[in-house]
């Protein structure tokens, strides 16, 4: 059957932005000015040493100086918070919002309240976070356990799982006043391997915190082929309700690997359809962290292939999964 145009398409356009976490081989204006020429909306910012680094000097200063650059090339801007090293140079990702030292915890929260001031000032759409993996839990690993043990374990373990989820919504309850307060959507990503790893771990924080307007949520379209039980598109449809950001590359079935569009297994077209069909009004982020060697050029080919994705619909291939539920669920395996 031949491709059909998109009903949608035309009417109400997607808009396109590039991470700079792809882009690091690049200064910040010529990564902005690159984007801008090859016809990107926007960009998604990671706040990190190399871009616009938060913990430097002046950061206020320089802030200004970013938003006359984004008015005069026109493009909108989203803020990342998942640069690998930015807090800490030996733990990647770390201090996390679960660290169990509150005083680390209290940098992460430090950073995403930066990130917020950030937003504000450059006038963003949302400021995107994670919740970061949970500490190991070593009540009921000892070898050898009888069963009356073992379900006393069980028993830790659940504890203990209650007691990281009301952690990470009380450490994130600050941050979230913040952006409250700025009228900036805070946009958390449920990230694999992380606590807050699928859709259904959003809402239990959502539930937990009681479901605040300033909470949103970033949807990584791999992440849902990755993991997720629904297909991409129907994760679209359900997650429409908060919707504060998107990001999207390809990637594969149980494998928690940012690809380059066609080295995956995502049929695009139906994705974007339902963003369009939701009235998603965000920046869709292209999110490839480890191809800044290629990052020029990924991101000049990226944006055609979005487009023509945009304005065709396909019959699903017959040689990807009929069922993305199937498969293997990922480990964190190679988290951005």
């Amino acid at each position: 059957m031949s491709p059909q145009p998109s009903r949608h398409a035309t009417a109400h356009p997607l808009r396109y932005s590039y991470g700079t976490n792809g882009l690091t081989d690049l200064r910040l204006d010529d990564a902005l000015s690159l984007l801008a020429d090859l016809g990107y909306d926007g960009v998604g910012l990671t706040l990190d040493h190399m871009h616009l680094d938060p913990l430097a000097p002046d950061l206020a200063a320089r802030t200004r100086t970013l938003a006359r650059r984004l008015d005069e090339l026109g493009l909108d801007v989203t803020i990342e918070t998942g640069a690998r090293y930015v807090l800490d140079p030996r733990r990647k990702h770390g201090p996390s919002l679960l660290d169990p030292d509150p005083d680390q915890r209290a940098r992460r929260v430090d950073l995403l309240l930066r990130a917020v001031q950030v937003a504000t000032d450059l006038g963003a759409h949302a400021v995107h976070c994670f919740s970061g993996i949970a500490p190991k839990d070593t009540a009921g690993e000892t070898a050898g356990e009888t069963a009356g043990e073992t379900d006393g374990a069980a028993a830790r373990t659940w504890a203990t799982e209650d007691a990281t989820w009301k952690r990470l919504a009380e450490t994130l309850t600050p941050v979230l006043d913040a952006a409250t307060d700025a009228g900036v959507p805070l946009a958390v990503e449920p990230e694999p391997g992380h606590l807050l790893a699928t859709l259904a771990d959003f809402h239990r924080l959502r539930t937990a915190l009681g479901s605040p307007d300033a909470l949103g949520l970033t949807l990584d379209i791999g992440h849902c082929q990755c993991l997720e039980p629904q297909s991409p598109a129907d994760c679209v449809r359900a997650a429409a309700p908060w919707l504060r950001h998107v990001q999207i590359e390809d990637m594969r079935r149980g494998v928690h690997e940012h690809l380059p569009f066609g080295d995956g297994e995502i049929d695009f077209p139906p994705v974007l359809e339902a963003l369009t069909a939701c009235g998603y009004q965000g920046l869709v982020s292209v999110e490839l962290p480890r191809h800044s060697h290629a990052g020029p050029q990924l991101a000049q080919q990226s944006l055609p292939f979005l487009h023509h994705a945009a304005a065709t619909v396909h019959s699903p291939r017959a040689d990807r999964p009929s069922n993305p539920g199937e498969g293997t669920v990922a480990s964190e395996g190679r988290t951005p």
